[in-house]
């Protein structure tokens, strides 16, 4: 895969690159020493290799339930300069059969990516997933 020269395509191959469960081109838009957050399996990644064992496990099990996750982004926002750029969200991923095409189920995230810009391309250096928490009960609001 060839990289990105711009924010937004970095989002599309993001969303593309999940529906068909491609690991090489989803890896590809992040930069080696990535730092993620992320709220589900492991909270924390340091690192592309760390990372890619997250990837490698989410798109596997997708594959073996036979589902297809789709992504829409949502309330976008990309402040962008030359060689740095931030974009905040809320991504909903959606379960679908492979098979029959039913929805399954379906959750939208926060998500906050930081950018750099590294030899004409754009690469996610750090992202950021959370849910809102329920003060009451502590447990992410779904």
């Amino acid at each position: 895969m060839l990289g990105v020269s711009n924010v937004e395509g970095v989002l599309e191959n993001y969303r593309r690159a999940i529906y068909e469960k491609d690991v090489e081109s989803f890896l590809a838009i992040y930069d080696a020493d990535v730092h993620i957050y992320d709220c589900w399996g492991k909270w924390e990644s340091k690192g592309i290799s760390l990372w890619r064992e997250n990837v490698v496990n989410w798109f596997n099990g997708m594959r073996e339930e036979g589902e297809l996750l789709k992504v829409d982004f949502s309330d976008v926002t990309i402040e962008e300069n030359t060689n740095l750029a931030f974009v905040h969200c809320a991504i909903t991923f959606a379960a679908y059969s492979g098979k029959t095409e039913e929805k399954l189920r379906q959750i939208t995230n926060r998500f906050t990516f930081g950018l750099k810009k590294v030899n004409g391309f754009w690469l996610i250096t750090h992202e950021h997933s959370s849910l809102p928490i329920d003060m009451e009960t502590g447990r992410g609001m779904f």
